[in-house]
């Protein structure tokens, strides 16, 4: 073994014999060496012969994955003087690395151990756009919002009626005073996320320090500014807690380390393919264009200011950009009506094909578009470059820049949304449109994505990370490894190590999963939601303690809760009725209190949600967890598959349903001293081929049948 390795392997050791009430746990030492020997040879930074070692972990419940990658992690960045960047796809681990792991680890280390949390820019409040708001409210907005009178209503929009205590401009004013009062006692650090009271994320996305409206070093209040404070932490900072969204979109801007020099690590890395697929999703609201009135005159009255001359005639631009704009709102509409006879619906092109007729106007579209955010780069680079030059007046020529970059982000969601749609590969994009009438008026817009997650990751990500682990409760699917290469973008590269750790709990004592045999066929969704929730209710009423029931749509969900009687309606507690810190109190009371309680949730509540002992003993899940099958992606893809003569469901649907039942089931048992169930009430998981391969990548539950009312073992009988 490595001299590195040896350390790493230390470090682990030191660290779980340190834990109180730790239990050996073989699954997690076995991850703790193969992190150790693996990273231990990776050649970091401009080496002549760079090596690189990506381990894909699956660690299954309770193995104690996050003490394994960080004990290693953190010993071998110290020997190598890099840094650790630990990259998660929830709030909820992020705050247990940040406020429990990561403090234990430090506190058996030799040395001091400096970690922070990495945020967008978003978090954070723009200290110059909030004195300029307390200054004159109306003013600054009219002077720095202009451009989405939608977004920031000012009074006027309220006409002569007096403020009341809901008058939107009153409660800003009274937000922005408040903040700038305790940004100015030092009482707040400028994080939103350390608020009290979260604001309304309308009133918060006037002052947040995005970066279209940033000028950066070159802004007077760059040495006080909070998010470039934060960042300063992170330069010092040994470990940084990112999460996958920050990791992909700050590839290439310097706002983590270079990631050919640091040691990464993924967890809950199962979630980066739909991760890379948002980042390169693009997006046009079609719904309103007065902003396009307002950019021509914002151009030019910047470039009056600061006496810089134009290079195009951007009046006319974006007014032929509106004009094509609506051609193609008119084109996209008639096609929504003749294929849904309504304008609330979702239309998907095939095969990523446009209709002819949309050509030209798109063509149009991104030309003007491409002219228009020319000229805007143009003038933002120059006000920097004077800011630079001339510090006296820079915050004259930051707030110019600030109204410059208001506009930015709808012009380039129109750039980038019109040259996706344009393109037309070997490989096809998703295409569709989507409009509603929740808000009573139609309201259209125009969307783009790639299908292929893989492809992304391979080209965006893996070519440039030296080391890294990625790891998961939930990466096997099906008991294999393939579907999430596939999907990371990970099949076919020789640097690639893998490892399934079992989780240490002993599901044939500790657990049951319990299939109920349904007469209707789960297909026909009436008859089968009808029988499926007669056994629910009646196996609901013999619910002692906690419980925790999934369902795969929000109209299953609402048709059970309209099935409850009164008596099981005080048992229910439904997600989305109030906060889940909250709810989960609430059942946590009522389990304390020995009453029966059940938590009615989604797809979200099916991953995440840790209820060990009482507080969860029976798992029920109504049906298997297909994804929706009007996802637009999806449906491309299934769609390109097919041209390739390659069978979808079997190559995607199966191992992607495989891994969140997976996760729904893992709800169940949460420690050593769990007893519970999972009750499923699909009979496909016994009788179908594709059931049964979903089956094999669960945990070794006692698998029982119940027909007409009887539970027998798996085994006996059909």
């Amino acid at each position: 073994m490595l001299p590195l390795a040896e350390l790493a392997l230390g470090a682990f050791e030191r660290m779980v014999a340190a834990t109180p009430g730790f239990r050996a746990r073989p699954g997690q030492q076995a991850m703790a060496q193969q992190i150790a020997q693996a990273l231990a040879g990776v050649k970091l930074g401009e080496q002549s012969e760079p090596t690189q070692t990506l381990c894909v972990i699956h660690a299954g419940t309770g193995v104690g994955k996050s003490a394994a990658y960080l004990s290693t992690g953190v010993a071998l960045a110290l020997a190598l003087k890099t840094r650790l960047v630990i990259s998660t796809a929830t709030v909820a681990l992020q705050d247990q690395l940040m406020t429990k792991d990561l403090p234990a680890l430090a506190a058996v280390l030799d040395t001091p151990l400096v970690y922070a949390l990495a945020k967008g820019r978003g978090r954070y409040v723009c200290k110059f756009k909030l004195e300029r708001l307390c200054g004159d409210p109306t003013a600054a907005l009219d002077d720095l919002f202009e451009s989405d009178e939608e977004r920031v209503p000012t009074r006027a929009a309220f006409g002569n009626a007096a403020p009341t205590a809901e008058d939107p401009m009153e409660r800003r004013i009274k937000l922005y005073a408040t903040l700038t009062l305790a940004l100015a006692d030092g009482s707040w650090d400028g994080d939103r996320d350390q608020l009290a009271l979260q604001p309304d994320p309308i009133d918060w996305s006037v002052v947040a320090a995005e970066r279209n409206t940033c000028t950066a070093r070159h802004c007077p209040d760059y040495r006080q500014c909070s998010y470039y404070t934060a960042r300063s932490k992170l330069a010092q900072a040994q470990v940084i807690v990112a999460n996958h969204d920050l990791v992909l979109a700050s590839i290439g801007m310097k706002t983590l380390p270079e990631l050919d020099n640091c040691l990464l690590v993924f967890d809950e890395g199962h979630h980066l393919p739909a991760v890379a697929l948002g980042q390169f999703a693009s997006s046009m609201d079609l719904s309103s264009l007065r902003w396009l009135d307002k950019l021509p005159r914002t151009l030019q009255q910047v470039s009056e200011k600061i006496q810089v001359a134009l290079a195009q005639d951007v009046a006319t631009l974006a007014q032929q950009l509106k004009a094509a704009l609506q051609d193609l709102t008119r084109m996209m509409m008639d096609l929504l009506a003749i294929n849904s006879g309504a304008y609330d619906a979702q239309h998907r092109l095939p095969n990523g094909v446009l209709p002819e007729a949309w050509r030209a106007p798109l063509t149009l579209i991104q030309g003007h578009a491409a002219g228009l955010s020319r000229v805007l780069e143009a003038l933002g680079a120059e006000l920097k470059r004077m800011a630079r030059d001339d510090p006296p007046q820079a915050a004259s020529y930051s707030l110019q820049y600030a109204r410059l970059g208001q506009m930015a982000p709808r012009l380039r969601a129109v750039l980038d949304t019109s040259t996706l749609l344009l393109e037309q590969g070997p490989q096809p994009l998703a295409k569709w449109l989507q409009s509603d009438t929740r808000s009573g008026l139609v309201r259209l817009s125009a969307h783009a994505c790639p299908i292929v997650p893989g492809d992304l990751l391979r080209q965006s990500l893996w070519h440039q990370v030296r080391g890294a682990v990625i790891t998961s409760a939930t990466l096997s699917s099906c008991g294999s490894f393939d579907f999430f290469l596939q999907e990371a973008g990970l099949s076919g590269n020789a640097s690639v190590q893998t490892l399934a750790v079992e989780s240490p709990f002993d599901y044939q004592r500790q657990g049951r999963l319990m299939v109920v045999e349904t007469e209707a066929d789960p297909k026909d969704v009436q008859a089968y939601t009808r029988e499926m929730l007669a056994g629910l209710l009646a196996d609901l009423a013999l619910v002692p303690h906690g419980a925790l029931a999934l369902f795969t749509s929000r109209a299953q969900m609402k048709a059970a809760l309209a099935a409850l009687d009164d008596t099981l309606q005080g048992r229910v507690l439904v997600q989305g009725s109030m906060a889940r810190s909250r709810l989960i109190a609430a059942h946590q009371a009522r389990v304390e209190a020995d009453l029966p309680s059940v938590i009615f949730g989604l797809q979200s509540f099916g991953e995440g949600l840790d209820l060990p002992g009482r507080l969860c003993e029976t798992v029920f899940i109504a049906k298997l967890p297909f994804a929706a099958p009007s996802d637009p992606v999806q449906e491309a893809r299934a769609e390109w598959l097919k041209t390739l003569g390659r069978d979808p469901f079997t190559e995607l649907v199966v191992p992607a349903t495989g891994i969140r039942l997976l996760q729904w089931t893992g709800r169940a048992i949460r420690d050593e001293d769990d007893q519970a169930r999972v009750v499923c009430y699909d009979r496909r998981l016994l009788r179908t081929s594709f059931g049964r391969r979903m089956l094999q990548g669960l945990p070794p539950y006692v698998v029982s049948r119940r027909v007409g009312g009887v539970e027998v073992d798996h085994n006996q009988g059909s």
